[in-house]
């Protein structure tokens, strides 16, 4: 089991390898390299190697010369250490999405195409890491086939870490949404749960929220925490952070306590994002696990909630919220 030393999708390092993004013939060059994979995405499904002899779960990589015609290929740098799919260190990495027809021509058997939150518990941090940017920057050119400036159409360059305006020559880069997610406690270490109005019923995690323009992280956590539950707190300290790719965000971890002198009990939710709030003992979070279901394994939640805990939760009820 891994130590949580930082959040799930925060553990794998990857050199990302920017002086590729320069090289006009990046696509020709990584195609004639004998050492160059690709991992393939399909409806933000990564492919998973097929296990031998109780091999642990890993992606599997494709050779250029495997690979049917993609719809977006995408460099993602190389691999600075081995993954446990058996990638040399230093190999040159590419993201390539396929339609449904090619998908099926690279492994027609669906269960091998695993999505992102069940497949980070079960990847090793490498492979968790690259499938993490895989997808983010996957979903960004899926959402900006458009220059936002002008409305014409945008072309893929800088191997895919960029695109650029067909009219106005513009560059327009990967965006990412800043969010707040918060562990909120109270003079009795008591921690603050709240269920979301998106959620199925019963399900419970820390109370998160996206940084406005013009805003500091510390506000953002204040502001947040006022709006969804009618407390003021202070005490914000900052505690790690982790990308999101549901579709772009980037999960940055608070820890903040109830103002002194605010009595715990006033916390209210706002009934429309946050339908319930809960204090929990870790005592009263253990028994309360026949009912309630905890944020999944994938989220910097989680790894915040079980640092707060002292090891990990068992939580039987999986999560299904898409």
């Amino acid at each position: 089991m891994r130590e949580p030393t930082a959040p799930p999708l925060a553990r794998g390092a990857i050199d990302r390898d920017g002086d590729a993004r320069s090289d006009d013939d990046f696509a020709a060059h990584f195609d004639a390299d004998p050492a160059a994979r690709i991992l393939a995405l399909h409806r933000g499904r990564a492919l998973l190697a097929q296990q031998v002899d109780g091999s642990p779960p890993a992606l599997r990589f494709l050779r250029p010369a495997e690979s049917p015609e993609p719809q977006l290929r995408c460099s993602r740098g190389r691999l600075g250490v081995s993954t446990e799919g058996g990638q040399a260190a230093g190999t040159p990495i590419e993201a390539r999405v396929y339609d449904a027809d090619a998908a099926e021509l690279i492994e027609p058997e669906r269960a091998r195409w695993i999505a992102l939150r069940p497949a980070v518990p079960v990847l090793g941090d490498p492979d968790a890491a690259l499938f993490t940017q895989a997808l983010a920057i996957a979903n960004w050119h899926e959402s900006s086939p458009f220059c936002p400036r002008c409305g014409s159409s945008t072309s893929v360059v800088q191997a895919g870490w960029a695109r650029q305006c067909d009219r106005e020559d513009t560059l327009l880069f990967p965006r990412t949404d800043p969010a707040v997610i918060v562990l909120i406690t109270d003079d009795d270490d008591r921690v603050l749960l709240g269920s979301n109005a998106l959620w199925e019923q019963n399900r419970f995690s820390l109370l998160a929220g996206f940084v406005e323009p013009g805003e500091s992280l510390e506000a953002a956590v204040v502001r947040e925490i006022g709006e969804e539950t009618k407390l003021p707190v202070d005490r914000v300290e900052y505690a790690a952070s982790q990308p999101w790719p549901f579709p772009a965000s980037l999960m940055l971890g608070f820890t903040a306590r109830v103002a002194s002198g605010t009595p715990p009990a006033a916390a209210a939710p706002d009934g429309v994002e946050i339908l319930q709030l809960r204090w929990f003992t870790r005592e009263a979070l253990t028994e309360a696990l026949a009912e309630i279901a905890l944020p999944g394994e994938t989220s910097i939640a989680r790894w915040m909630l079980e640092r707060w805990y002292g090891g990990p939760i068992d939580d039987p009820v999986p999560w299904t919220t898409t």
